[in-house]
């Protein structure tokens, strides 16, 4: 009954063919909560099998959220708990990423200084039994779920650890409070160069980049920054915009909200004195840059106040409020749009099926920043300068994602356990052949297009008649001229694998902050920041281009 109350309540929010009709047409929505409910009872009290009332309700209320947009969602009381703590930046816990492979979880990841780390968890371990429970065939959110706990509980892991003698080690770890922190890695990049990366926006985003910039300032004596923001998928709002004035006077209005009826409009303003208001930035964007990082770019965008580079954010121009539930649960509502200075909506429109790829400047609108530059709404925040990056072939995916990368880098740290200086972490002629030898031929799954490609043509000319013995021949020659062989591909592909393995190095020995930092020397984003910013004359030329 509980959840059928629950459904109720989203119907009252959710349920008619327009808002408009729903908070105006009572009678309407007073009918269709007593045809959900008859429904509801007919089928509990007639259908032949029995029903999961739990399972079917929740569906029900996915569907009916689904019709509505991507971000009106609701929790359950499990999903809430892990909603809420990732807003707040903490949760209880021992502090480290986990992964599933050959039906057991494994640690991919301690955080540093995490209960996990100080007790000795290392990446790779897979994990056998916790609290005595056999581990084999949990899913990843069940064992997150038994890791997690109130500070000063206690967990008992059994593991077993790849490529040393004693394999079957146990750990009993104290829980602890554990802070997400919300940079990935910050530093100097270059002469006079700073760099901050942002990977979400918590409650305490705003105060780490704060004390992040200050520390470059004071302490390196930066004179211009780099703002990351790739792969930021946003999160509070607040923390966007207090970040926002670590680089605007104050006072500027950087974002507006529009809800229903005047219903949840807002203005917001930057409201603290800027730290610095001057210095050359550049915020680094791709896809995956939303929502609050978003509002970030696209109001330094606006205002020309920073360089945009990299690639098409992702268009996610909506704001959530969240409602209470009756069973602990929590509905997450979009209720108002925002917009940024220029007045443009960034919300990425739909069409041709729903896809927001490569959408035309016939369905958007032109604004232009506060000097003037013509920007756009509906897809996103486009960057000023674009970079085009090459996809990874067939063989680097199958590397990375069937894990050779990460067992090779697990491997060389257990044989290597002192670590090398960060910066010096690099894939040598030598390093390079070790990995290739540690690649099974017969396990290594990679789709090769070219065979596919050359049976096909085969087949086709077999079929329409053209399959000659002259054909044959040439198909033949074509065959032997693309033949694989996994040494040379590996050969060829080098430079593409390498930067995926001194990143599994570095992230062995340095953690997260180690990874991040070694991905950026491979970041085609940095590279060409670094290229402005050694430029002031074209630094400013794209932010106030002549007329």
């Amino acid at each position: 009954m509980k959840r059928i109350l629950i459904s109720l309540s989203l119907l009252i929010a959710c349920v008619a063919t327009s808002t408009a009709q729903v908070r105006s047409d009572v009678a309407s929505v007073n009918k269709n909560i007593k045809l959900f409910a008859d429904i509801l009872k007919r089928l509990n009290a007639n259908y032949v099998d029995s029903l999961d009332l739990d399972r079917i309700v929740n569906r029900g209320i996915d569907a009916m959220l689904y019709e509505l947009d991507p971000y009106t969602e609701y929790f359950s009381p499990t999903e809430t708990k892990e909603f809420l703590a990732s807003n707040s930046g903490e949760y209880g816990g021992i502090g480290s990423f986990i992964a599933a492979r050959d039906g057991y979880v494994y640690f991919s990841g301690p955080r540093e200084g995490s209960p996990a780390d100080r007790a000795g968890i290392r990446t790779g371990d897979v994990i056998l039994s916790i609290d005595g429970a056999d581990a084999l065939g949990m899913k990843v959110d069940e064992v997150s779920s038994r890791l997690k706990g109130n500070r000063g509980s206690k967990v008992t892991v059994k593991v077993k650890r790849p490529y040393v003698a004693d394999s079957l080690i146990t750990f009993e770890i104290e829980r602890d409070i554990i802070s997400v922190p919300a940079m990935t890695y910050s530093g100097v990049v270059a002469p006079g160069v700073g760099y901050i990366g942002l990977s979400q926006f918590s409650e305490k985003s705003a105060e780490e980049v704060r004390k992040a910039l200050l520390s470059l300032i004071n302490d390196h004596h930066i004179t211009s920054l780099v703002l990351d923001l790739q792969g930021n998928g946003g999160g509070y709002l607040q923390s966007a915009i207090k970040i926002l004035g670590l680089f605007l006077p104050k006072g500027t209005k950087v974002l507006s909200t529009k809800g229903f009826n005047g219903v949840d409009d807002n203005v917001y303003t930057t409201d603290t004195k800027p730290i610095a208001p001057d210095m050359p930035l550049v915020v680094l964007t791709d896809g995956e840059t939303a929502s609050a990082a978003e509002i970030t770019a696209g109001a330094l965008q606006d205002l020309d106040r920073a360089v945009i580079v990299g690639t098409r954010t992702f268009g996610k121009g909506l704001v959530q409020s969240t409602f209470p539930m009756t069973d602990n649960g929590l509905l997450k509502i979009t209720t108002s749009k925002y917009y940024i200075p220029s007045g443009r909506l960034i919300q990425a429109r739909r069409y041709e099926g729903g896809t927001t790829s490569e959408i035309p400047d016939s369905l958007t609108h032109e604004f232009s920043t506060q000097g003037g530059r013509t920007v756009r709404d509906g897809r996103g925040i486009s960057p000023d300068i674009e970079i085009t990056y090459d996809n990874p072939g067939r063989l680097v995916y199958n590397l990375v994602v069937d894990n050779w990368v990460g067992d090779f880098a697990t491997r060389y740290a257990a044989e290597h356990p002192e670590a090398p200086a960060l910066d010096s972490i690099a894939v040598t002629d030598t390093i390079y052949a070790q990995f290739k030898r540690s690649i099974v031929p017969e396990r290594l799954n990679y789709d090769r297009m070219s065979d596919e490609s050359i049976k096909i043509l085969r087949e086709v000319a077999t079929t329409e008649g053209y399959m000659t013995p002259e054909v044959e021949e040439q198909i033949a020659v074509l065959e032997r001229l693309m033949k694989h062989s996994l040494d040379a591909d590996l050969n060829i592909q080098r430079r593409q694998v390498e930067p995926y393995l001194v990143r599994a190095l570095a992230q062995r020995y340095y953690y997260e902050r180690g990874e991040a930092a070694a991905a950026l020397r491979s970041d085609k984003s940095l590279k060409e920041a670094l290229e402005i910013l050694a430029d002031p004359e074209h630094y400013n030329s794209i932010l106030h281009p002549a007329k």
